[in-house]
């Protein structure tokens, strides 16, 4: 490729999709639909295979990607500017704690963790991995700062989607030089809405071996009646105060920091309360 015009780069679980969704109804962008994940897992893979990723139908429109894992591999940073050194990018940040929080809520339903969230959410245990790094906005955004400079960094808050979408995709419009304004998308159905009923944890791990014979039967009728009949809403485990309270203390310094990095109050997220909105400072 000798062109890459944008990337988003996370968080995960800060409806990135949602962003993605309105990028690519826009008549002058393109993007692929899956995560590429290329300069954070399969950068092995090589520039060819990445760029045989990307089928523009034409060569004027303003072409990007997502993958939510660049901001939190260290790598990444390094690699995206080694290819494409004038990318512009762009992170969308959740308060650190209600991430970490509907991340392992996402890989419960999937059966891929347990249900004890102390293992996993306590900074305590001491065992870092996807749920607490994720979270760690400042560092992992230093990384593309040191490279990349504020002007081609944009960061943006999930708190103010719901408030003012309107604001939030104008602002990704002027960032990346978009000649007409980015439409909201309707409200879709969520379907990682933590009340819809699915496949319980243990019914997964006791499916996973008969996935790939199951594939192409997933859209028949048939499938959806059986699915239905074992689907259910998920038993989640509960966020405790004491655990929220915890995870308020890890995430703190970071915070501070990233919002002196912004100029904008992130003081709201160490509150332990439900967050509406979050000020921004143009």
């Amino acid at each position: 490729m000798d062109r890459l015009d944008f990337l988003i780069i996370g968080a995960a679980k800060s409806a990135t999709t949602w962003l993605q969704q309105s990028l690519q109804r826009h008549p002058d962008v393109y993007m692929p639909d899956p995560e590429l994940h290329y300069f954070s897992r399969v950068y092995g893979n090589g520039a060819a295979w990445y760029a045989d990723q990307f089928r523009p139908p034409r060569d004027d429109l303003v072409i990007g990607e997502k993958s939510n894992s660049y901001m939190d591999t260290p790598e990444a940073a390094a690699r995206i500017h080694g290819d494409f050194p004038n990318v512009r990018l762009i992170a969308q940040l959740r308060n650190p704690v209600e991430r970490a929080y509907s991340d392992y809520c996402m890989l419960y339903r999937r059966g891929e963790v347990g249900r004890e969230i102390g293992q996993y959410l306590d900074p305590r245990a001491g065992q870092g991995g996807r749920f607490l790094n994720g979270g760690l906005y400042y560092d992992q955004l230093q990384g593309f700062l040191d490279r990349f400079g504020s002007d081609n960094l944009l960061v943006l808050l999930y708190e103010n989607i719901s408030i003012e979408p309107r604001r939030q995709l104008d602002r990704v419009g002027s960032f990346l030089g978009l000649r007409a304004e980015l439409q909201v998308p309707p409200v879709a159905e969520k379907v990682k809405d933590k009340k819809q009923p699915l496949v319980g944890p243990e019914m997964r791990r006791w499916l996973a071996p008969f996935k790939t014979t199951v594939k192409p039967f997933r859209h028949t009728a048939a499938f959806k009646k059986a699915r239905s009949l074992i689907a259910r809403e998920i038993n989640y485990a509960t966020l405790s105060e004491d655990l929220k309270e915890r995870l308020i203390g890890y995430y703190e310094p970071q915070i501070d920091k990233l919002g002196t990095l912004m100029d904008v109050d992130l003081t709201p997220w160490l509150q332990n309360t439900q967050i509406a909105q979050l000020p921004v400072k143009e």
